[in-house]
């Protein structure tokens, strides 16, 4: 995850595959994240809208509707796909955290945080600057950058940890004492104190994940025009350009979609 700044300009390779001169504008292309990873993000992603919009109308319930309770279920099937997304969002937790050990080694970054990598925590702030406007050039970087690989670790690897156990413990108390529910996330509850303790919690994880996303939204659009590398397209074929900038310093274990090409 080394920065890109301090590696020499991206030469064009001819027909032949030597490298031409240096000049204009380039364009590198690097196969950085694998099928399993972008599916999970992208159901990941609508679980969460789901479980996000299901969880409020739980936790706030609609007005009482007319007529006979036998005729309405309304708050029922809205319990009902809340926890039908809810077991997705587990299973492809569990999912993703197996291809961290079988996929690349972008695969891994979500799961890891390097505490003790004092170059990392340096990075990581001059991130936080270029967000903040304070520097004049990013640094590129063919994975996460360490601000990113921080904000995902907690928010989502963490978080999704705590949103898991919080909610099958709620789960529990509808299945019943016994149930697989209650053996594995019953202890849970005495815990916190009691149900509406865990409730809470559960419900300020749903807050503080949501303002993850409207962060990580708004950061993928900046980066993808400011930073002149591919985001939120990199997320969908896998592939991240390199716009007008500098060779990547880490890809000697990267592979190349094809050799850079010359724009313009």
């Amino acid at each position: 995850m080394a920065p890109l700044d301090d590696a020499k300009p991206v030469a064009t390779p001819d027909e032949e595959g030597t490298a031409a001169p240096a000049a204009g504008r380039f364009l590198k292309a690097i196969y950085v994240y694998e099928v399993p990873v972008r599916v999970w993000h992208w159901v990941n992603a609508l679980a969460i809208m789901v479980l996000s919009v299901t969880g409020y109308l739980i936790a706030n319930p609609l007005p009482t509707m007319p007529g006979e309770a036998s005729a309405n279920f309304l708050m029922g099937y809205i319990r009902f796909v809340h926890f039908a997304a809810a077991y997705i969002f587990a299973v492809g937790f569990i999912g993703r955290l197996y291809w961290a050990f079988a996929g690349n080694h972008h695969a891994r970054q979500l799961f890891r945080f390097p505490f003790w990598d004092r170059h990392w925590w340096g990075e990581l702030f001059l991130e936080a600057r270029w967000y903040l406007f304070l520097e004049r050039k990013p640094k590129l970087y063919v994975g996460h950058n360490p601000l990113a690989q921080f904000a995902m670790f907690w928010a989502i690897a963490v978080g999704s940890v705590f949103m898991i156990v919080t909610g099958f413990a709620l789960y529990s108390e509808g299945a019943g004492q016994g149930s697989w529910q209650d053996r594995l996330f019953g202890w849970v509850i005495p815990l916190f104190g009691q149900s509406m303790d865990v409730h809470t919690w559960h419900h300020l994880g749903m807050w503080a994940i949501l303002l993850f996303v409207i962060v990580h939204v708004y950061a993928a659009v900046r980066e993808d025009i400011m930073s002149r590398q591919s985001i939120i397209s990199t997320m969908i074929s896998g592939v991240r350009t390199f716009k007008d900038t500098e060779a990547p310093a880490d890809e000697e274990h990267e592979r190349p979609v094809k050799k850079a090409a010359r724009v313009g």
